[in-house]
């Protein structure tokens, strides 16, 4: 399915890739956008959308997958990779920021106690999760005209895991009982037994210090395995069952649920701000959800099934899934350092050089040289006005070519972008990347 603008820029009704070629070819529509590809058609007879599109989140905290549905029709897939190097950037340059200060040079005072933080502050690990949701779902309204959101507004509540009984009787019981601690559990532990390490057979929840011994059911306590391993294992402990290391494990906190609790209300508001009527989903939901549509586990495929609007039955309009890869739009620091904090080089600190911005995907056709032919890639820039060109896997394909032989064909917004083709009659998958940043 193929996103539609109308003349004036407004969203219309997308519509089967064959019938973008045709008005393509025949000269009634213009390409509007690449990734996610979108059309313009260059007349106003065609009529308004009036059809509900739903934008379903399955947030997560390294992944968030997009899903978009008219009805029980999946025309759209996506998902979000976010950036995790955030926090060790940051704690990098704190470092070098310390070091400067105990040379011997011009003393610097620390300035953290003269700042003050706004109201509603987060980390910029955790605010990069929530700008990245806010920018697709305001990209995606200007492409599709959405009429509701469904968001996965879920929460890991590790004090009410470690003590389930201070929540009374209805926390444990209901349509929904038993979905919270293991959903969580199967999170911690990878989905595999935490013994032979098994995955894709049917795991049970088992506890670490049995009953027999005196065990509790805290979810500290509770780990996964197979059939085997548990019938194995019997009454003893992990320890004299021969996995020490299990207990260990099992003490270390879940850092993933705990970003998602700090930021899925922060998210929320955001949602609400977009002036469309947005439903919440539980985790729960989502994965009875997905058992009873009988999907696989993955973020795009937990989109569909966010909230209690899913639809018994889907038809899938999209045999594609777009991955998209939050990398940035460069580095706030101009001066390379080396190991030891030293400068090595410095950065220009202007951006564009004749038309072109590193990082803008390009088509450079070279009629002669060492380097004759056709690249598609990822362009550096100079100030010479010759460029290198990086392929997908990040290799520089082509050195010093001249800026006149290069087209663009996407500029630079702070994403990389792949596609996944997802298995349709027999066709196995494949992964196809058609834009990428350095």
């Amino acid at each position: 399915m193929i996103f539609v603008l109308n003349k004036n820029k407004q969203p219309l009704s997308p519509c089967h890739s064959a019938v973008a070629r045709k008005l393509l070819k025949t000269g009634k529509a213009v390409i509007h956008k690449k990734y996610p590809f979108t059309i313009r058609l260059k007349e106003l007879k065609y009529s308004e959308n009036k059809a509900e599109f739903r934008l379903k989140i399955d947030y997560g905290s390294r992944h968030t997958g997009l899903a978009i549905l008219n009805g029980s029709k999946v025309i759209g897939l996506a998902q979000i990779h976010h950036k995790t190097s955030i926090k060790s950037n940051m704690d990098s340059r704190r470092a070098m920021r310390r070091t400067r200060r105990n040379r011997t040079t011009r003393y610097r005072k620390p300035r953290f106690n003269n700042r003050k933080r706004k109201e509603g502050w987060l980390p910029p690990s955790l605010q990069s999760r929530v700008d990245n949701i806010q920018n697709w779902v305001a990209k995606l309204q200007k492409l599709c005209p959405l009429t509701h959101i469904s968001y996965e507004n879920a929460k890991f509540d590790t004090q009410l895991m470690q003590n389930p009984e201070v929540s009374g009787v209805e926390y444990q019981q209901g349509e929904l009982q038993g979905y919270e601690v293991r959903e969580y559990l199967l999170e911690k532990w990878g989905r595999k037994c935490a013994y032979c390490g098994a995955e894709n057979v049917p795991l049970e929840i088992e506890h670490i210090i049995p009953r027999a011994r005196k065990g509790t059911d805290r979810v500290s306590n509770l780990t996964l395995a197979c059939r085997t391993c548990n019938e194995a294992k019997g009454t003893m402990t992990a320890e004299k069952f021969g996995y020490p290391e299990i207990q260990k494990q099992a003490r270390i906190p879940l850092r993933d649920a705990t970003l998602v609790t700090a930021t899925r209300w922060k998210v929320y508001n955001t949602l609400t701000e977009k002036g469309l009527e947005v439903e919440c989903g539980t985790g729960a939901r989502t994965k009875m959800n997905r058992i009873k549509l009988n999907l696989p586990k993955d973020h795009h495929f937990d989109a569909i099934c966010v909230g209690a609007s899913t639809p018994n039955k889907i038809i899938f309009k999209t045999n594609s899934v777009l991955h998209i890869k939050a990398k940035g739009r460069g580095s706030h620091c101009r001066t390379n350092l080396d190991k030891y904090g030293f400068p090595r080089g410095y950065l220009t600190r202007q951006k564009s050089f004749f038309g072109f911005q590193t990082g803008d995907i390009v088509k450079a056709i070279i009629p002669k040289g060492k380097y004759k032919g056709i690249f598609f890639g990822a362009v550096a820039c100079r100030k010479t006005g010759y460029f290198d060109i990086k392929n997908k896997e990040g290799v520089r394909i082509g050195q010093g070519i001249n800026h006149k032989y290069c087209n663009i064909l996407s500029r630079a917004d702070g994403y990389e972008y792949a596609t996944e083709h997802l298995e349709v009659d027999g066709i196995p998958p494949t992964t196809e990347v058609i834009g990428i940043l350095p």
